[in-house]
């Protein structure tokens, strides 16, 4: 069987992007985070689904960490296909 997953991504705004990763870990369907400077992946941190609050920390401090410092860069987040993803997009492409 095959996981199917697409790519959201943003760019870094200060601390805007720890409480967005935050809320994206917290929906549960994230796979991989990617920070992106001038193109190069600069970080990649591979989350799974039993991640908790104490394993947690650290990523979100190097993330916030590397924002600071490149300040333009782009977050980009692998996420898995569920159903109510799947439903969405059949909505959208209906119209």
């Amino acid at each position: 069987m095959t996981d199917k997953t697409y790519w959201e991504s943003f760019k870094a705004e200060s601390e805007n992007v720890v409480k967005k990763i935050k809320a994206l870990i917290h929906e549960g369907n994230v796979r991989r985070v990617v920070i992106q400077h001038q193109g190069r992946n600069v970080a990649e941190f591979p989350l799974t689904a039993g991640v908790i609050g104490a394993v947690l920390a650290p990523v979100l401090a190097a993330i916030g960490a590397l924002v600071a410092l490149l300040q333009d860069c782009t977050i980009q987040v692998e996420r898995e296909k569920t159903e109510d993803t799947r439903d969405e997009q059949g909505r959208t492409a209906a119209r």
